[in-house]
């Protein structure tokens, strides 16, 4: 190799320098991380602090109540599924969010008066998975009241197939569950003790148009969506939530019994234009929303540090247990 030929080949070899918007980001990442750092660190010692303070008050009231908040629960006989089989439609990015809003979910049902019975987490698996195994040393394996499911979550009506006495009983635990999906051409005017909700595990930024309504049209199980456009004329822009702020929602509206109230305290204001139409409701408070593409590294850490200060006491579940299916009651048409 001629001398010529050697020296290009020497300065191609080497790396191109950052451009001054990639070094702003690389800064902006290792800043990141080291406030993560820092703030771990801080509440890991307020937590050994307020331990001390309990021992030295004489604290003797159990544990878990205390996380609970203190106060008492009362549970909604109702199940909440979220069907997480989307993972190879999503980015890595979008894992990501998906993934912080899981822990918020759980975090919302967990501190809640009035609790969903359990959560069901189905079809497991892929990114999704193994960005979940990588937080807290799978912290969500030791979440309360939540089950995970590498099967789909047909897997609810067929999985008593054996103890059945014949289609007419699958046809009554199918008729319980309702997928919820802004495409869907029916509303959910209330929700009902005994049945089963799915709310699809995925964040698209609207890309995939139809996609739950198809599932749970190809699933024969009925669909519906909130009724955010009777009780809102105000919200202008589209009616796609995240995971999380679908499932606060019915938290709220089990509160309240109020759609009203349920969607301007969970929505965020930056959805609206205008007043509610009721002057005894305003929101309550923003929510955090991944789904705009406006992903903050700090809401990721917080969902993290949620999901492993809700989950630092608790036990890991044994994941072949059955999801308890509720009472079959009579199906809405």
């Amino acid at each position: 190799m001629d001398q010529p030929q050697a020296e290009e080949n020497s300065i191609t070899s080497q790396p191109l320098p950052l451009s001054k918007k990639a070094q702003k980001r690389a800064a902006k990442a290792a800043r990141l991380q080291e406030q993560k750092a820092e703030r771990r660190a801080r509440e890991k010692e307020a937590k050994k602090r307020k331990r001390r303070e309990r021992a030295l008050a004489g604290d003797a009231e159990p544990r878990k109540r205390r996380k609970m908040g203190g106060f008492d629960q009362t549970s909604f006989a109702a199940q909440v599924v979220i069907d997480l089989g989307f993972d190879d439609m999503m980015t890595d990015k979008e894992v990501t969010s998906l993934t912080s809003q899981l822990a918020y979910t759980y975090s919302a049902n967990r501190r809640s008066s009035t609790p969903f019975t359990s959560l069901l987490f189905t079809s497991l698996n892929g990114r999704t998975k193994a960005r979940l195994d990588a937080i807290n040393d799978a912290g969500y394996k030791r979440w309360t009241n939540t089950k995970w499911w590498e099967e789909g979550y047909d897997r609810i009506w067929t999985f008593k197939s054996d103890s059945c006495d014949g289609d007419e009983d699958l046809d009554a635990h199918r008729a319980n569950v309702v997928y919820l999906t802004a495409d869907s051409e029916e509303e959910l005017m209330e929700l009902k003790e005994g049945e089963i909700y799915v709310i699809g595990g995925i964040c698209d930024h609207n890309r995939y148009k139809n996609l739950c309504l198809d599932k749970a049209q190809t699933s024969s199980i009925r669909h519906a969506r909130l009724p955010i456009g009777r009780y809102i004329a105000s919200l202008t822009t589209r009616k796609v939530l995240t995971v999380n702020q679908v499932f606060e929602i019915l938290l709220k509206w089990v509160e309240t019994r109020d759609w009203e109230q349920a969607f301007w305290s969970v929505i965020p204001k930056r959805k609206f234009q205008g007043k509610p139409t009721n002057p005894d409701v305003s929101p309550e408070g923003e929510h955090v929303e991944e789904h705009e593409g406006q992903e903050d590294q700090e809401h990721v850490d917080e969902a993290e540090v949620i999901a492993s200060s809700d989950s630092e006491d608790g036990e890991e579940h044994d994941q072949d247990d059955g999801f308890q299916l509720p009472t079959p009651t009579s199906a809405i048409h």
